[in-house]
């Protein structure tokens, strides 16, 4: 699968906004931080904001990266079995 758009983090933030902007788009979203791996099925539960802010923001309150976007679903921060689920 090629990719489609690349953005820099660094030079364009991605806000909380564009998070829920995104997560509109999906069904499906993983986020890594550290060891821990959350799984959101968007189509059979709806996190709150304030959960969905938790998971995929960073302190500085922009997206954390990497985020890569695959079909319908959002990969947030680098888990390593997640990666080869999907990019295998």
């Amino acid at each position: 699968m090629r990719t489609t758009e690349e953005v820099n983090a660094r030079r364009q933030k991605l806000t909380r906004a564009d998070m829920l902007k995104l997560v509109t788009q999906v069904n499906e979203v993983y986020a890594a931080r550290g060891k821990k791996l959350v799984h959101f099925n968007l189509k059979k539960d709806k996190p709150d904001t304030a959960t969905l802010a938790k998971h995929l923001l960073g302190p500085t309150g922009n997206l954390r990266a990497p985020t890569l976007r695959r079909g319908k679903t959002l990969i947030v921060g680098f888990d390593e079995n997640t990666y080869r689920k999907f990019f295998g």
